[in-house]
């Protein structure tokens, strides 16, 4: 049902991919939000050929991106991107950086891609369809004991709310067979779906970062879920019993 829209992604996102993949010698590099919430040029050159791309096959859908592109809908369909998910990895020639393209209706994304040409790695799903891994079909960890589960996490850019996800650690290190820091979100959630995480919260997440990502962990049986609001909005993905424990733990379930 959804296949012209994931080979579309597909397409883009390795070709976005590869564009990323040919580093500049040096790098012009702008603050966002924060002194350390960074972007760098390939950031608006790949959101630059992904709109660009997009809107050639489908002139009718909107855009929302990361480095500002907005375009309204008028098919229906919104392709939600984050053109470069990672920009401190990348940036320090560090792995895990990735393309994370989705197209989004008003239920919800319908197709998820997720491109990390560093670890040759491509994810996708479809609303109903699976999640898959560089074609392969992948379920999440489940049931998992929280005394053996690895789990991921991030901070905010925001230093002033470091602190409370200090707090979170406190709880978690202790019980938890460990706690990795990996660096960009949609990979992150992707790695659940494999079961190559058992777990992954962060706060402060935007669409742009869980839209693809989150329908990769649905369709691969996680539970996605976030918890409050604004600048400090928890997002949670794991398999369904590790899901409850953790919300439990971190004191987001109601």
């Amino acid at each position: 049902m959804y296949g012209e829209l994931l080979e579309l992604a597909q397409r883009v996102g390795r070709d976005a991919g590869a564009l990323l993949m040919e580093r500049p010698p040096a790098f012009e590099i702008e603050s966002k939000s924060t002194a350390i919430d960074i972007a760098t040029q390939m950031d608006k050159k790949a959101e630059k050929f992904i709109v660009e791309s997009l809107l050639a096959a489908r002139p009718d859908d909107g855009i929302i991106g990361e480095e500002g592109a907005a375009v309204p809908s008028k098919s229906g369909i919104t392709w939600v991107i984050d053109p470069l998910d990672g920009t401190v990895n990348y940036f320090y020639g560090l792995p895990g950086w990735n393309v994370s393209i989705a197209a989004r209706d008003d239920q919800g994304s319908v197709v998820g891609v997720v491109t990390a040409p560093t670890i040759n790695s491509t994810w996708w799903a479809t609303r109903g369809g699976g999640a898959f891994y560089n074609g392969h079909a992948i379920r999440c960890n489940d049931p998992i004991a929280l005394d053996r589960a690895l789990i991921a996490t991030g901070f905010q850019y925001d230093l002033a709310h470091r602190i409370s996800q200090l707090n979170d650690l406190t709880k978690l290190v202790p019980v938890a067979r460990d706690v990795r820091r990996n660096g960009a979100a949609a990979v992150d959630l992707c790695h659940v779906a494999m079961g190559a995480l058992d777990a992954y919260y962060e706060d402060g997440l935007k669409d742009w970062d869980w839209a693809a990502g989150g329908l990769v962990a649905t369709e691969a049986g996680a539970t996605f879920a976030q918890f409050g609001s604004g600048p400090m909005q928890t997002t949670l993905a794991a398999g369904p019993t590790l899901h409850r424990e953790l919300a439990t733990l971190l004191g987001l379930a109601k």
